[in-house]
């Protein structure tokens, strides 16, 4: 009877503990009408930026604590308190007495009726490329200093003053060109209309000559909002130089200005081939671009790509239109996009060159095999737990776990809807769950994997079991097509999926694939097979990379009667 009065008594004393609280409201003149989304609160001790721009994976990070609220009227308030799930401190109960700079966002949501029946609240791309912190129509407050005081039972109030706007559309110059259409297909699937971009690079002599017809190239990689890399202006000699912690090198801004002068100059002199250059425009409700595949969550990207919208470029650029004469390149997300695109479309292209690829084996999904292990977060399930890393130097010096960027992501956005890395992959990946959203690969919140779930990603995206599975028919047309590079130090530990599509690679016979497989030694992510510049210059070379190794490919590959002059002046 002791035992239990004492129980009792305890639940009074717990809920009288203070504990700190934030009330968040937005007035009527930034909406009249409620709103759906991921409400935001963002702590920092650092005044050199925004809070909303502190957020990151890294050492440095800020702290953000989330929470999803749905018809949330005007003048009606939002209560963060310590039950708010929080990113690095677990819970604001955990935030130490002191003085911190204080911002709010509201990451709106919009409704979809899909065509599978499933209704979902997702926040559409509004040009920004899937960004919380700069997306237009989000709600935000006027970054201010505040005293939190753990102790005290009187919330602190915010209210949302401010809103992002709208991004101006780029314009078009003499060499680059906007396009943008609806999909069919993707209309069909969202119910609503949806659209596909492509920032096209035209080659020089292009309006010169209105008889030839071009070889394409596709450029995969996250949200471009211009094609990027390409300047014609010489670097700016006032541009005041910053500083690259990822590369540790000084001016690093004015270097990028630099190579992608040269590499206009480049482009636009008498021995470059004459190509088209797309960079491939398809943010989402789940991220800032699809891996330009099918998706159950996403929807049928792949097919709205390879169908609707390089037909269009094609067709408005005069591109050649035939498979022998399109190719492929990427890095990262883009690499992992160059390989699949030609696994699953092998006819549609001639060649892909990935670079530092995402996992392309999830037997090292980075460094989890979803099919033998129990859990992401830890290896071992006895007397001892070791944290899994998640990202790493060139050294070897890890910054995040895998837990810790999860749970970031977990802050940012629940059911997937973060808008990061581990998120998208589980949206393109993952069946559709009950609840519309994508089924989890594993636990957010433990880390446990799902076996069921990991069956279906072997099935339909893991680009190591298909290449194996499927290489009797799939051999014949993608030989001498697949190229490989990656940095044996890559920051999220990928090349230990590509030593295992090096191993099937090297052994394939009837035919032999005869691509390559190349590291970079010390060298981190975004390697791409340039041995002789650092890794901070040679990202920055990738056009010019592979160019002369795709032209070589054509002239060897090209059908009988296949127009391989028009385009070579």
């Amino acid at each position: 009877m002791m035992l239990r009065r004492t129980a009792l008594l305890l639940v009074p004393l717990l809920s009288a503990v203070a504990q700190p609280s934030f009330t968040i409201s937005f007035p009527r003149e930034r909406s009249s009408v409620p709103l759906d989304g991921r409400l935001l609160l963002l702590l920092s001790t650092d005044s050199t930026a925004e809070p909303r721009f502190q957020i990151s994976d890294g050492l440095r990070t800020q702290l953000v604590f989330g929470v999803d609220v749905e018809r949330w009227k005007p003048l009606q308030e939002q209560t963060i308190d310590a039950s708010a799930h929080g990113y690095p401190l677990r819970s604001l109960r955990d935030v130490p007495a002191g003085r911190y700079r204080v911002q709010a966002l509201l990451h709106n949501y919009e409704t979809f009726h899909r065509s599978d029946g499933h209704t979902v609240k997702l926040p559409m791309d509004r040009g920004e490329g899937q960004q919380w912190n700069r997306a237009p129509g989000n709600l935000l407050s006027t970054p201010a200093w505040i005293t939190l005081d753990p102790k005290s039972r009187t919330p602190i109030t915010i209210v949302l003053d401010q809103e992002i706007p709208p991004i101006d559309p780029p314009k078009d110059t003499k060499y680059i060109k906007h396009v943008r259409i609806q999909s069919d297909r993707l209309t069909n699937f969202w119910g609503r209309p949806m659209h596909l971009g492509a920032n096209v690079l035209l080659p020089q002599g292009w309006e010169e000559h209105p008889n030839s017809r071009y070889p394409l190239i596709i450029f995969h990689g996250h949200f471009p909002y211009t094609f990027g890399g390409f300047r014609e202006e010489p670097p700016d000699p006032n541009l005041k130089p910053d500083y690259s912690e990822r590369f540790r090198l000084e001016g690093y801004n004015r270097i990028v200005q630099q190579y992608a002068h040269q590499f206009y100059k480049e482009w636009t002199g008498a021995d470059f081939p004459r190509f088209i250059i797309i960079e491939v425009q398809h943010a989402n409700p789940y991220y800032d671009d699809s891996y330009a595949v099918n998706s159950e969550n996403l929807g049928p990207y792949g097919d709205a790509i390879m169908y609707e919208l390089v037909p269009h470029v094609e067709k408005q650029f005069r591109g050649i239109g035939k498979g022998w004469a399109r190719f492929t390149y990427g890095g990262s997300t883009g690499g992992w996009e160059a390989l699949a695109v030609q696994v699953l479309y092998p006819d549609e292209f001639n060649g892909c060159f990935a670079a530092c690829p995402d996992p392309i084996d999830f037997r090292a999904y980075t460094v989890v095999n979803i099919y033998e292990d129990e859990n992401a977060y830890y290896a071992g399930n006895g007397w001892k737990r070791t944290p899994r890393p998640g990202m790493r130097n060139y050294l070897g010096h890890v910054s995040a776990t895998i837990q810790e960027i999860n749970s970031l992501e977990l802050v940012l956005g629940t059911k997937s809807r973060s808008g990061q890395q581990w998120d998208i992959w589980e949206a393109v990946y993952s069946p559709v769950g009950p609840d519309g959203y994508p089924k989890r690969i594993w636990d957010k919140s433990t880390g446990v994997i799902d076996k069921k779930v990991a069956t279906y990603w072997k099935e339909h995206y893991d680009l190591s079991h298909i290449l194996r599975r499927d290489w009797k028919t799939l051999g014949p047309k993608l030989e001498g097509k697949i190229h490989l590079y990656c940095g044996d130090m890559d920051n999220y530990y990928l090349n230990n999926a590509v030593y295992l599509v090096e191993e099937f690679l090297k052994g394939t016979t009837n035919p032999f694939y005869g691509g390559e497989v190349d590291y970079g030694d010390r060298a981190e992510h975004c390697w791409n097979g340039d041995h002789t510049l650092p890794n901070a210059m040679s990202r920055l070379r990738y056009n010019q990379m592979y160019v002369p190794k795709i032209v070589d490919r054509l002239l060897k590959t090209a059908p009988p009667g296949a127009d391989t002059t028009s385009w070579r002046y």
